[in-house]
């Protein structure tokens, strides 16, 4: 029997239509219908955590991570936990940092270390904390006379252990490098990716459903379930081509199902 993946949608793309309890449970209607029968904690007013998991048990989809701040950690890591365990989530990621606070390599190698601080507290709670990538991650440190040096990233997966990469292909196309050997890098410490897509929209670097833009899906696929990815999950920051998110993530859905998934 071939084995299963589960496609989910990130919910940060819908933002602006959860908000409220009555908006969650239209948006969620029209995420299920499209084929997403699995979805990533992001983006929702405030609606306790508790409530949240039953909305989205009475919409049929089931929450298979969620994305919470850097700052919410350190200032109250005890609650992101008990958030988790009530949302009935084992995968949490940090989205997203403030790389203008880090301009060093002692900053960056410091940051790694509270990282895997998480990584193995929460483990003991059975919940894998991991880190999800933009495009600054790939600057490098330590070129000399304009040669060499390493990417942020690459030094945050050999600084850690425990910690896992969500690794977001779109980005990774976006800083420059490619998605497929990426992939490949990560292979047994990417349970979950992220999938979006680039274009060009005019005449600027644009966000696209997957599919419909630059990067070869079908080979990144291949190298995620080679490496062991359980979950694929789509997201759409922004949706300049199509004006709609629900048309967007649609979009992404049929063609994710065209190459199989």
């Amino acid at each position: 029997m071939a084995k299963k993946f589960r496609v989910a949608a990130q919910m940060f793309g819908f933002r602006d239509y959860i908000q409220t309890p009555e908006d969650v449970k239209k948006t969620l209607a029209k995420v299920k219908k499209m084929g997403y029968d699995f979805i990533q904690i992001s983006g929702f007013g405030p609606i306790p955590p508790a409530e949240l998991r039953k909305l989205c048990d009475e919409a049929g989809v089931e929450p298979i991570g969620a994305h919470i701040g850097l700052q919410r950690f350190r200032e109250d890591e005890a609650g992101v936990i008990a958030e988790c365990k009530a949302l009935g989530i084992t995968y949490v990621a940090i989205p997203w940092l403030p790389c203008k606070d880090y301009t060093t390599l002692a900053a960056w190698k410091k940051l790694y270390k509270e990282f895997e601080g998480y990584a193995k507290r929460f483990a003991k709670e059975g919940i894998v904390v991991q880190y999800h990538n933009h495009d600054f991650e790939f600057e490098k440190f330590g070129i000399k006379k304009g040669k060499g040096g390493k990417t942020i990233l690459d030094m945050l997966y050999e600084g850690t252990e425990v910690l896992q990469s969500e690794l977001d292909f779109g980005w990774v196309a976006r800083g420059g490098y490619n998605p497929v050997n990426w992939a490949k890098k990560m292979k047994g410490r990417m349970d979950q990716v992220h999938f979006k897509d680039w274009g060009i929209v005019n005449g600027k670097p644009s966000f696209r459903a997957v599919g419909e833009g630059s990067i070869d899906w079908p080979e990144v696929i291949k190298a995620c379930k080679a490496g062991g990815t359980k979950d694929f999950i789509v997201e759409q920051d922004t949706w300049e081509v199509t004006g709609n998110p629900f048309v967007s993530y649609a979009i992404s859905r049929e063609n994710l199902k065209a190459m199989g998934l």
